[in-house]
């Protein structure tokens, strides 16, 4: 199944529709808590927060919290919204990475986040997840150099 990825935004797949707006236009507070499963569909962490990129507008990045026990020792890591996919039917969201991959991600802990704003450390992010940066505006979001998923 092919998500719906008409933009640079997270795709979707499904046919499940929930309670309010949704799953075009939701508020970002609902998406928090939502499991997050890999490639191999394996539960790899929840969203913790949903980050705004205030001046362009769009959304960034998604939080996602992995490992840890009751909030203790988890990591977290900026994952690009594009990388995302939005199953309606499961609520939860898909990545198109192994979950070994995932959980190698880069990370950081709750008490030091990065310079989200910082072009290097942003860039770095969205070429290990595969994803052409937003604020370029060269693709769709899609994988590197290609065009819609």
């Amino acid at each position: 199944m092919q998500p719906n990825s008409p933009g640079q935004g997270a795709g979707i797949v499904g046919t499940g529709v929930g309670e309010g707006p949704g799953p075009e236009v939701m508020a970002a507070s609902s998406l928090d808590d939502t499991k997050v499963y890999s490639s191999d569909d394996e539960h790899v962490g929840e969203i913790k927060e949903i980050m705004i990129d205030v001046q362009a507008g769009r959304v960034a990045y998604a939080v996602l919290t992995t490992g840890g026990f009751l909030g203790m020792g988890d990591t977290l890591h900026a994952i690009p919204w594009s990388a995302l996919v939005m199953d309606t039917d499961a609520k939860c969201f898909r990545l198109g990475l192994t979950a070994e991959r995932i959980k190698n991600a880069p990370g950081f802990n709750k008490d030091s986040w990065p310079a989200m704003a910082d072009p290097q450390w942003a860039a770095s992010v969205y070429k290990y997840y595969e994803r052409d940066p937003y604020w370029t505006g060269t693709s769709t979001g899609g994988p590197l150099g290609a065009g819609p998923l």
